[in-house]
């Protein structure tokens, strides 16, 4: 089981990207944008700087669901390799077999 803190602090991470997105995609539009004066282009990368940094969506860290792990994770079913073995074995997700040779 991952530390309660962390996975608290990365479900922070989660709420202001949320709460940022869209104007981080305008700053960052005008920031890449050619066409305007490099002024203006700076000013725009400017304000993407005073952003708060938790804000950015690569600081976001995939984590198991049930246990927080993580490490070992699988994105299709949003779990740690650990739970979706247990869960595999247990029968609880469909079409899964316990391999055995």
């Amino acid at each position: 089981m991952a530390k309660v803190s962390s996975v608290e602090k990365n479900k922070h991470r989660m709420k202001l990207v949320k709460k940022f997105a869209d104007k981080r995609a305008r700053l960052k539009a005008i920031a890449k944008d050619k066409s305007l004066d490099p002024e203006d282009q700076f000013e725009a990368r400017l304000k993407l700087a005073k952003l708060p940094r938790n804000s950015s969506r690569t600081r976001i860290r995939n984590r198991c669901q049930l246990s927080g792990r993580p490490r070992g994770f699988y994105r299709k079913f949003k779990l740690s390799r650990v739970a979706l073995r247990e869960l595999g074995s247990a029968g609880l997700i469909p079409g899964m077999v316990k391999s055995s040779w």
